[in-house]
């Protein structure tokens, strides 16, 4: 594994555990060069899956941009690392579970929309914000309406 700080080759593991959900081996290196430690992770891939765009265009799936989305809209939130890693895991193994060697982006983001609204609203709302590309007040304001008839109880007409 090349170090990410001074590119040298010849990494030694120093340590190496399962996460808390077993998805994944944590794996804690040094490079021999500079001395600096970093942490990678081992990861099963079932195969490899092709994201269509909205525009056609077909790119590699990459789970550290579904990462990065889903942690952009539970920053600032009550949401562990934990919940996070789950979810993502969650999404990729229902995208490869499906059988497809292709996925659209449109299939991901609901995956994402779905988890996040038992996750968290407020990172379903700033999600969704960007996701469904809201145009008008208007449509962020029936947007926040639908989750609030969702969120209530039944029989509470109140």
């Amino acid at each position: 594994m090349k170090c990410p700080f001074c590119g040298c080759d010849d990494t030694q593991v120093k340590d190496s555990r399962d996460t808390d959900d077993n998805t994944a081996i944590r794996r804690r290196r040094e490079c021999s060069e500079c001395g600096s430690r970093f942490t990678t992770f081992e990861r099963v891939q079932l195969r490899d899956l092709v994201v269509v765009k909205k525009n056609g265009e077909k790119v590699m799936f990459d789970r550290d941009k579904l990462a990065r989305s889903i942690y952009l809209a539970v920053r600032k939130r009550p949401v562990s690392s934990e919940r996070v890693e789950k979810v993502v895991n969650s999404i990729q193994r229902r995208l490869e579970a499906s059988g497809e060697a292709e996925v659209t982006s449109t299939q991901i983001g609901e995956y994402v929309m779905e988890a996040l609204s038992t996750l968290d609203h407020i990172a379903y709302i700033r999600f969704a914000s960007v996701y469904r590309d809201f145009k008008e007040v208007s449509d962020f304001e029936d947007f926040v309406e639908t989750i609030d008839r969702m969120a209530k109880p039944k029989g509470d007409e109140n």
